[in-house]
């Protein structure tokens, strides 16, 4: 049974090359029976089987099953672009990832695969397989290809492909050179806003945000898959943390803070051209002009007829909602939105999934905003052009208006926490506890945070279909920090040990005209860097804790694996790397770019009751380790404090930060230096 979980993997491979093609390592192929092959190939099915079966590696025998309706997902066309955010690709992909979940065993999903691997849109493919791969109970314990492996079109500039392509034809496997991918080519300095194109197109960001779709998928019948433990916070928190951190990023870069995307009638300053060509589509992905007005859609091809004023009325139940502290409910009722659940209830309605409370009459606010902008170019379909990255998960994050668009659903669930009684002394404090320091080391001066250039390497050669075999790599430079430690000065004066949580942030001191900042302004701009629990014992406890350990983030070798390195028996504890394991912020992105001078910040800890915030619950497996963003996989969020605590509420009492903090919190003014050279990845120092 392993091999044939295993063989799964395989789909990912070459995913517009037919399945029974060689694929993998092994060169395996998938004997398929002949009533599968379509159309176009059955006449000549025989003389394919020989072509790729005479030299394969492994032959994999194709179980011939009654196949189950595919007329739904089929509607998509094969070489179309897809979209979870345009409402009809989320109902065709729901049918799909129903029909995988719903085989009876791994060989029948293998047969549903191989059939649909030939038919059906191959992002759709991919995405509803890691779905179902993701949360069928059989599967579970299979390491999925990054996305960027899969697709690197999506990733990165079109100039690779055709070196690629070269480079696959003429120089044997062993002996290629990595491709430089060239940094900053969307557009030159002259764009103030290409200042921050390396956060906004760095490969694991973007790859972030696809796998946290994959994980909390919008449509399946499976209730489950889609309505996991606070899963609508969770939507709210992760996307204002990105914005709390691209913010931080602008200011390191003498850009102001994102201005919120709030007049749906006002022009869209910002242009977009993103350079990227989609291979599946065979076509380049459309820009978006400087001074774009969103507008009315009427696009019969994509089922999409909505007004600008249809986002106005959503909206505007929204705010009212808000303001009436509740709900209203398709019966008619009113749901209080309570301190508790209230966020959870208000992520719900946003990301509009099928757990929304009253999706007729909440609408899909989010998405469709995402809708409106990506199709602003051809409102009407008159030009037959597809979507802009804002449609697309893998490449929204690129566009400088995702960043404003989500600044401005970020100022909507702030209006929620205004709302909410600020934290007290009993949730604020944790008596006997004195945190006398915080500090940080490593990287020479204490306090100083270090950061770089550095250049990876990614396999692009999964994801080059009809070219020669072999390795592809390319090399691409992303920010990079030097690693450090926390260090944290504990005193308990009670008489026993206690389990303390631990909570660290890092915030700047002044705003973009050098002034300080308010406490409530400073606030919402705390990045999360890591959480953990440990234990205090009586007296004096110094604490040490690497800048690795992070809750929030995954490894660089989680973020690009190399399939190679996997064990090959997923049976085994080294490959319980499961799918969900991909999901968490870059490591490579935990720490601000800063300033070659030293950009100003703040560090905050606190310590909380463990034994007030945990959730009683045991954790399997070893993709514990990014919970911050991501939860944990068929557990509950392992903080039963609100996401962002303590600063997720208002403080009316505080002015400044220094009024804010108990004895159980400390800060330490620190610096984060940037050096501009490159290093090359392995590298130290």
């Amino acid at each position: 049974m392993s091999d044939a979980k295993n063989n799964l993997l395989l789909f990912f491979d070459r995913p517009s090359e037919p399945c029974f093609m060689q694929k993998g390592e092994e060169n395996a192929v998938f004997e398929i029976p002949d009533n599968y092959y379509p159309e176009k190939y059955q006449r000549v099915s025989n003389a394919i089987g020989n072509r790729f079966g005479s030299d394969a590696g492994r032959m994999i025998p194709i179980r011939n099953i009654a196949l189950p309706n595919l007329d739904l997902p089929m509607e998509l066309p094969y070489n179309e672009q897809f979209s979870l955010f345009v409402p009809k690709h989320r109902k065709l992909a729901g049918r799909l990832i129903d029909i995988f979940m719903g085989m009876r065993d791994v060989e029948d999903l293998q047969s549903v695969c191989s059939y649909c691997q030939l038919r059906i849109n191959p992002y759709m493919f991919n995405y509803c397989l890691s779905v179902a791969i993701l949360h069928r109970p059989d599967t579970k314990g299979l390491s999925i290809p990054t996305f960027a492996e899969s697709f690197p079109d999506k990733f990165m500039d079109p100039k690779v492909f055709r070196q690629a392509r070269e480079v696959s034809s003429v120089v044997p496997s062993g002996a290629r050179m990595p491709i430089v991918i060239p940094s900053n080519y969307t557009a030159s300095d002259t764009e103030p806003e290409q200042r921050v194109a390396y956060f906004r197109e760095d490969i694991g960001i973007n790859l972030h945000h696809w796998h946290w779709h994959l994980v909390y998928p919008f449509d399946a019948a499976d209730r489950a898959i889609v309505n996991k433990d606070r899963r609508g916070e969770l939507f709210y928190y992760m996307h204002q943390q990105i914005i709390a951190r691209y913010n931080v990023e602008r200011m390191c870069n003498n850009l102001s803070r994102v201005r919120r995307y709030n007049n749906f009638r006002a022009a869209i300053e910002e242009g977009y051209f993103p350079k990227l060509d989609s291979t599946v589509a065979s076509r380049a992905w459309p820009p978006r002009f400087a001074g774009t007005t969103i507008r009315d859609l009427d696009r019969p091809v994509d089922q999409i007829r909505s007004d600008v004023s249809e986002l106005e009325t959503w909206r505007d139940r929204f705010l009212q909602a808000i303001e009436n502290m509740s709900v209203m409910l398709p019966n008619g009722r009113q749901l209080p939105l309570d301190e508790e659940t209230g966020i959870d209830v208000l992520g719900n309605l946003m990301e509009s999934s099928i757990i929304s409370r009253n999706r007729p009459y909440y609408g899909d606010l989010h998405n469709m905003g995402h809708v409106f902008i990506s199709y602003s170019h051809d409102p009407d379909h008159r030009h037959l052009e597809q979507f802009g990255v804002m449609g697309d998960s893998a490449t929204a994050m690129r566009d400088p208006v995702f960043y404003r668009w989500h600044a401005y659903i970020d100022d909507i669930f702030h209006l929620y926490k205004y709302k909410l009684t600020p934290y007290g002394n009993d949730r604020l404090g944790l008596p006997q506890h004195q945190v006398s320091s915080v500090s940080i080391e490593g990287g020479g001066t204490p306090n100083t945070l270090n950061t770089l250039w550095e250049q990876s390497t990614v396999d692009l050669g999964r994801g080059m279909d009809f070219t020669p075999r072999g390795s592809v790599l390319a090399r691409f430079t992303h920010l990079q920090h030097d690693e450090y430690n926390y260090v944290i000065e504990v005193n308990n004066t009670g008489g026993s040990s206690v389990m303390g949580m631990f909570r660290i942030f890092i915030a700047p001191t002044v705003d973009e005209s050098g002034k300080p900042f308010s406490f409530d302004e400073q606030r919402k701009l705390m990045i999360e860097l890591d959480k953990f629990s440990q234990g205090v014992k009586p007296g004096n406890n110094t604490i040490r804790r690497k800048s690795i350990d992070s809750s929030v983030t995954i490894p660089y070798e989680r973020t690009f694996r190399n399939q190679a390195d996997r064990p090959a028996d997923p049976g085994t504890a080294g490959a319980a790397e499961f799918d969900f394991c991909g999901c968490g912020w870059p490591h490579h992105m935990l720490v601000p770019k800063g300033t070659t001078q030293g950009y100003p910040m703040v560090l905050f800890v606190m310590v909380s009751n463990w034994n007030d915030d945990r959730v009683e619950q045991d954790l399997v497996g070893s993709c514990n380790d990014a919970a911050s963003y991501c939860g944990i996989r068929d557990r509950k969020y392992p903080d039963r404090r609100a996401m962002g605590f303590p600063f997720d509420r208002p403080a009316p009492a505080a002015t400044t930060l220094s009024d804010f903090l108990r004895p159980n919190m400390a800060v330490r003014d620190c610096i984060v230096r940037f050096t501009d050279r490159t290093r090359q990845r392995g590298q130290q120092g």
